[in-house]
């Protein structure tokens, strides 16, 4: 077992419990209790999966017709500091920015979900199914007071406990990282994906023109006729590089561990393949 080291203390000269960006980070690592395995939770990476298997491995359901319960007990499994300095097994799953972004929008935001009227608070009721496009979506969440709001698109590297941890899996090749997970965290994962209904494999995706400023309530139209746009589509140059502007330090993560082969738009890495 690797020594822990944690990301966050030693940045901030400060009390542990005072250290905003740590306790953060701490309150998404959860944990599995029967074999010590630590699992960093980010929103739409995979999460509803982990998070139910999860409550399966440390025995609070009994398995996927008690799905239902992960959503009000995000923060049951967070890890002590001692969990977090003796785990056995540490890991996260990451995903592309920009795809990343482009699922929590459709699954969110078009659907019109809690977190949407969180933000329409936050911009004093402004955003309408009219108006708002995901350029517009894209604007309001780059407001300082906005981005962090919410951990749906909060960076995923503020989400990161761990200077280092002992497995980096991908969104995009999830398959791959499920031997690993069951094997060495001991955790036996239970597909969320039918139970939930966030993602878009049930729908036909369309890439036959730009989808930036296609309004919510147009959108979700095409929700209803079983069609949603592909996640590249609702991107054009410009809205791409924005993109990549405000989760810069996600795409250096990303790219330094996995490559670019996998994002969306690769060019916007700053770099080649290494």
């Amino acid at each position: 077992m690797m020594k822990r080291m944690l990301r966050h203390p030693r940045n901030a000269k400060t009390a542990l419990e005072k250290n905003a960006a740590h306790r953060f980070a701490a309150t998404q690592a959860l944990v599995c209790y029967p074999t010590d395995t630590v699992y960093t939770f980010i929103p739409k990476n995979a999460c509803s999966t982990l998070r139910l298997s999860l409550a399966a491995a440390n025995g609070c359901v009994a398995g996927p017709e008690d799905w239902t319960w992960i959503h009000p007990n995000n923060r049951t499994f967070s890890a002590t500091l001692r969990e977090l300095l003796t785990a056995r097994f540490t890991f996260v799953i990451l995903r592309c920015p920009h795809a990343r972004l482009a699922s929590v929008f459709l699954d969110k935001i078009v659907s019109k979900t809690t977190e949407f009227w969180d933000l329409y608070r936050l911009e004093n009721d402004g955003l309408d199914e009219f108006r708002t496009t995901f350029r517009r979506f894209v604007a309001t969440i780059e407001k300082p007071k906005n981005l962090r709001a919410n951990i749906h698109w909060r960076p995923q590297e503020e989400f990161l406990v761990y200077e280092r941890y002992d497995a980096y899996f991908q969104m995009e090749r999830f398959g791959d990282a499920v031997p690993q997970i069951e094997q060495q965290g001991g955790i036996a994962l239970i597909d969320a994906r039918p139970l939930t209904r966030h993602g878009t494999e049930r729908f036909d995706l369309v890439s036959d023109l730009c989808y930036a400023d296609t309004p919510l309530a147009e959108l979700a139209e095409m929700k209803r006729q079983g069609k949603a746009p592909a996640h590249a589509a609702l991107y054009d140059d410009r809205l791409a590089a924005r993109v990549a502007r405000i989760y810069a330090a996600d795409l250096a993560l990303y790219s330094g561990l996995f490559g670019t082969p996998d994002l969306l738009f690769p060019a916007a890495a700053g770099h080649e393949r290494r």
